[in-house]
């Protein structure tokens, strides 16, 4: 395995070089209905591991598919996903967690008694 760096800007920046490679933006690869396709493939792809009992490899390799493709979105959508992640985090650590059917659920609880 080649060593690389595990920086955001960097992971960005080989998910940009593969965008670039395969000329998605002018080839239908970031559409956005598309991609959202692409990522329940993947979702799909991560069930069948944990339901059918796959190694951590085969787990590990589709949860990198998922993350490539949600990094993907960030560019092909123009935002600014490492904002987003942060904006978010904040927001996550300021929720209750209550138990729900039995596991851990945390959210904003609106509209529940």
């Amino acid at each position: 395995m080649a060593a690389h760096s595990d920086s955001w800007d960097a992971m960005m920046a080989a998910v940009q070089a593969f965008h670039d490679k395969h000329d998605l933006r002018n080839r239908g690869g970031e559409e956005l209905s598309y991609r959202v396709a692409l990522m329940a493939e993947e979702l799909g792809e991560i069930s069948s591991c944990v339901t059918k009992g796959k190694s951590k490899d085969s787990l590990s390799e589709e949860l990198a598919d998922l993350l490539i493709l949600v990094m993907g979105t960030d560019i092909a959508a123009g935002l600014d996903l490492r904002r987003a992640f942060w904006d978010k985090m904040d927001a996550l650590m300021r929720r209750d967690a209550r138990l729900v059917g039995g596991r851990v659920r945390v959210s904003e609880f609106r509209d529940v008694d």
